[in-house]
């Protein structure tokens, strides 16, 4: 007869804490939305099965967005609530060890998704809302502060004012997710609740998102854990050719191999398993970790 299961510990949901420099945390994309740049999973169903495929394949955050970041059809504060709070609702009860995290601007929408079981808000533009701060201080989660160039969401950048190749756009950026950073601890939240994003694409031409992989440990150094989004993006793309979303998975893997080199501490992508690939090859060349399966030449 099979012992009582139902005093069993509940499964622990990922601390922040935990997401070390140079041994990345995997954050998976899931975008309730109709008209996303690369995949979108436009209905609650869809968004539940990439949850579960994500989870599968190692993502410990999910990051679930409402609202395309490019231009579009306008969103309501209502209906981003709408397409997210039911999924975040969801995710909560089948996988309470992934952390759930929001991506919007909205203090509103944080405020409905911190009720709803979200753990983190990602504040893709910037602090353009100074209440998303107030919202995570009030519930206890973790902010991500990213840079955007000054852009209004949902934006594109255009002739930026760094100029083509301007080197000032590393300063600028370390300095305004700080500035951020700095403003959500006094909003409340507490320092190791606190990650920087240079945020790649957003306000910057593809020289400048270069720019920023390439001096990435200068964010690295500041001890705050730093995200980095740059799954499949434009400038992933230029980098190679004229290449579009569904042709940049190799171009981004090169580019996250590097980024954890360089002390990144969560990586934020669509494709999980390639990630999670990247991330153990990396780290066994390091000497951050060990090979999972060593019998080559051992036998």
């Amino acid at each position: 007869m099979r012992g009582d299961t139902s005093a069993q510990p509940e499964a622990e949901r990922f601390d922040l804490a935990r997401a070390q420099p140079g041994i990345p945390a995997i954050m998976a994309v899931i975008n309730r939305t109709t008209d996303s740049f690369y995949e979108s999973a436009a209905t609650l169903d869809q968004a539940i099965t990439a949850v579960e495929g994500a989870a599968c394949a190692g993502a410990q955050i999910v990051d679930i967005g409402g609202v395309r970041a490019g231009r579009g059809r306008e969103i309501s504060v209502d209906e981003e609530i709408d397409r997210v709070c039911p999924t975040i609702e969801a995710v909560a009860r089948a996988h309470p060890q992934v952390l759930i995290s929001v991506d919007t601007w909205r203090h509103e929408v944080a405020e409905a998704a911190c009720r709803a079981g979200a753990g983190l808000l990602n504040d893709t533009w910037a602090g353009v809302d100074p209440e998303l701060a107030e919202v995570a201080a009030r519930h206890d989660v973790g902010i991500v502060c990213s840079h955007t160039g000054g852009l209004s969401p949902r934006t594109d950048a255009h002739r930026s004012r760094y100029g083509l190749r301007a080197g000032d756009v590393v300063g600028s950026t370390l300095a305004g997710v700080i500035e951020l950073a700095e403003a959500a601890r006094a909003a409340g939240v507490p320092e190791e609740r606190i990650i920087i994003d240079p945020t790649p694409d957003f306000g910057k031409n593809t020289y400048h998102s270069l720019r920023l992989l390439r001096e990435l440990d200068r964010f690295t150094a500041t001890g705050y854990p730093v995200l980095l989004a740059i799954s499949r993006k434009d400038f992933v793309g230029e980098a190679i050719g004229a290449v579009g979303p569904a042709d940049r998975l190799y171009g981004t893997i090169a580019a996250t191999a590097l980024a954890i080199e360089k002390g990144t501490a969560l990586i934020r992508t669509h494709d999980v398993r390639a990630t999670a690939d990247a991330i153990a090859v990396t780290l066994a060349i390091t000497g951050e970790a060990a090979p999972k399966h060593t019998v080559r030449g051992l036998r």
